[in-house]
């Protein structure tokens, strides 16, 4: 997480717990990758703590830059490729679900173009301000164009989605994105992931209010038998 390592650790070891009641409760095989977002943010918080740590001793060189990796991996390479296909997995409607996979297309370009800087550019996390910052030497021409792509593959499968309580989740995550970009610019990629994975607890109560939608049948029984029980 963006503050301590100690908030990191505690914020994985919370977002893992989530993480495993989202998979837990999620039925049916499209809702697992959805599900287990919360895990995922848990494992990039994890090696965010491990950067805090590093950082802190002012040893471990080689510890220090493969946690860096692990979490820019996260958080600039598999987002934007990860949203559009947990939401396109979890679409019905065949309209929306063609919206999300051009979305999709885009995040998987620019997974592409994110891959390509972490190899070719240098990446240098400091602490700054009591926040983590990762000096980089990436396109400077390219990197509004960058960002709003990122935006559109990572927030607009959100909106796109019929999914009950979908937009809720989006609409939480954009208010975080332009709170971290109005107060901690500097420090976007590490404060926007520290909110977003905070909001990801959103995701269990759209997984079990989803469950309605894709086994409309199971519920049906269920009421019918729980009628049935209270008649009795």
């Amino acid at each position: 997480m963006c503050f301590s390592a100690g908030a990191s650790f505690a914020g994985g070891a919370v977002l893992s717990v989530i993480g495993v009641a989202s998979v837990r409760s999620a039925r049916d095989k499209s809702q697992k990758l959805f599900a287990s977002i919360p895990l995922l943010f848990a494992f990039q918080q994890f090696s965010e703590g491990v950067v805090w740590l590093t950082l802190r001793s002012g040893g471990n060189h080689n510890i220090l830059m493969t946690a860096a990796y692990v979490f820019l991996v996260m958080a600039l390479v598999v987002w934007p490729s990860i949203m559009p296909l947990a939401a396109r997995r979890l679409e019905q409607d065949k309209n929306r679900k063609r919206i999300i996979t051009w979305m999709m297309a885009a995040g998987l370009v620019l997974s592409g173009y994110y891959t390509f800087c972490l190899i070719a550019c240098n990446v240098t996390p400091v602490i700054s301000e009591f926040h983590i910052k990762y000096i980089n030497n990436f396109p400077q021409p390219l990197s509004d164009s960058a960002f709003v792509i990122y935006a559109i593959a990572t927030l607009g499968p959100l909106f796109a989605s019929g999914v009950k309580k979908m937009y809720l989740f989006g609409i939480l995550v954009t208010l975080s994105c332009i709170v971290t970009g109005i107060f901690y610019r500097e420090y976007l990629t590490s404060v926007w992931c520290f909110f977003a994975a905070l909001i990801s607890v959103v995701i269990y109560w759209i997984v079990r209010e989803s469950q309605e939608e894709l086994n409309p049948s199971r519920i049906r029984v269920k009421r019918t038998f729980t009628d049935f029980i209270k008649r009795i």
